[in-house]
């Protein structure tokens, strides 16, 4: 029971506002069977599910509503309402301060001794529950108001599909929206901090600098206070290990997917293609165990067998477990594109005496190469993007080197560095990363149209 009290009132409501919904659904279905489907406009099944969405829709959207605004509004209110010793404080330990008092009104374990702090989390907590209590309410007047509604509206004339049919459409650009708004957070989340840095820092020393020291000091008179921010070998890094996984992971992934497609039994395909999409479920943690511990030992052992100098840390190990990891990317949106070529080109191909690997070089190849190259720019955006398997099997050095056998870094990693434990957000070393990861994720963004334009352009039309 102790445990049943401390349930949310707002969870209440949310059960009953689902047990309301199932309920209504049930009783406008069973209104318009009664009626009779000649004196309906739309089928039994479409006024139960238009009950449903009066009944849950608007809690839903108070329940979304309330998520998103809920927490700074209550933020603000409590900063409102600080007392005079943390009123003055400095902006930002004051920020510091509600955050931390509001992780703790969660349920956060944290150590202070200050007796103001507690009053402030008792503020976060009564507002908190308040707000719960009073969503609670809200969802049930809803829930109540759209049932309601189910019982005075005629069930006889009442357009029910077109209403449920506007709502899924609704629905599915709200879902859309929320990706481009995704989207768009991201690049906000980037531009202000790069901004910045690069107000601290000149853009064209980091785009061209090959001095990378992102250290600096803490006190004036520190030898190194002003770090060196040079990314020139940190972008190659990233280049060079990326290039390294493409030499794997193209040719692997295409043969794969030409094989699957146009060699291969059904029971054939049948097992080796799940089999194949297994390395896409591992994760790139995992990867890097395997890069580190077993595969860059490999490359040691065997560059000394032939009289070369391998680093335990090298970029070899790296992009080939990395191409690995891709493969399943290159062979499935391959093995998609090249069974969207129709078969009526194959026919035509074998009528005019074409062997098999003809038709599959002169015929299919070419009608799926737009497609092809589309996966391939996926794929060097996913390499680009990845971390794990760089810091544990290709290092932290940044040099600019055309040996494999060496060691080299990325940006991916990098930024994990720089982010790393209590940072100072208005430093230029932890700028640096937002910097770091904004010029990559243009990179990403101008590789995925580039694959986008070229499948858009030259896709070949079929009848």
């Amino acid at each position: 029971m102790a445990a049943l009290s401390t349930f949310p009132a707002f969870s209440w409501a949310f059960l009953a506002l689902i047990g309301l919904a199932i309920a209504g659904f049930a009783l406008g279905q069973g209104r318009a069977r009664r009626i009779g489907n000649a004196a309906l406009h739309s089928l039994p099944e479409y006024h139960g599910q238009l009950a449903a969405l009066w009944i849950a829709g608007p809690g839903l959207a108070l329940t979304l509503f309330y998520g998103l605004f809920s927490a700074p509004l209550i933020a603000l209110l409590v900063a409102r309402d600080l007392p005079a010793e943390f009123a003055a404080l400095p902006p930002l330990l004051r920020d510091t301060l509600i955050a931390n008092a509001a992780s703790a009104a969660a349920g956060a374990q944290l150590l202070d001794p200050s007796p103001l702090f507690g009053d402030i989390t008792d503020r976060f907590r009564h507002l908190r529950g308040l707000g719960h209590l009073l969503l609670g309410l809200g969802i049930l007047a809803c829930a109540l108001g759209g049932m309601l509604l189910t019982l005075a509206r005629p069930a006889g004339p009442l357009r029910a599909r077109q209403k449920v049919e506007s709502a899924l459409k609704f629905g599915l650009l709200s879902c859309s929206g929320i990706a481009i708004a995704t989207t768009i957070g991201i690049v906000f989340s980037l531009v202000g901090p790069t901004v910045r840095f690069f107000s601290a820092y000149s853009p064209w020393d980091f785009l061209t600098g090959l001095n990378w020291s992102p250290q600096t000091a803490i006190r004036v008179d520190q030898v190194g206070q002003t770090g060196g921010f040079g990314a020139v070998k940190l972008f190659y890094g990233t280049l060079a290990i990326s290039a390294l996984a493409m030499l794997v992971a193209a040719p692997i992934g295409l043969f794969a997917a030409i094989y699957l497609s146009e060699y291969a039994s059904r029971n054939v395909r049948a097992f080796v293609k799940p089999a194949l999409e297994v390395l896409a479920g591992i994760p790139s943690v995992v990867y890097g165990f395997f890069a580190a511990f077993t595969v860059a030992p490999l490359i040691q052992a065997g560059a000394a067998a032939l009289g070369l100098a391998a680093a335990p840390q090298n970029m070899l190990a790296a992009g080939i477990v990395m191409g690995i990891m891709i493969i399943p990317l290159v062979s499935s949106l391959s093995d998609d594109v090249i069974n969207a070529v129709p078969q009526a080109l194959r026919d035509g191909s074998y009528a005019l005496g074409s062997t098999k690997s003809e038709t599959v070089r002169n015929v299919i190849f070419p009608a799926a190469l737009p497609g092809i190259v589309g996966a391939l720019l996926l794929a060097v955006s996913r390499a680009l993007g990845e971390t794990m398997i760089v810091a544990m099997a290709a290092g932290q050095r940044a040099q600019l080197t055309i040996n494999p056998l060496d060691e080299a870094t990325t940006v991916t990693v990098w930024i994990v560095a720089l982010l790393t434990g209590d940072q100072e957000f208005n430093s230029v070393k932890t700028l640096s990363a937002f910097a770091l990861g904004f010029v990559l994720f243009i990179v990403t963004l101008i590789l995925n149209v580039i694959a986008l334009r070229i499948v858009q352009t030259f896709r070949e039309k079929y009848d």
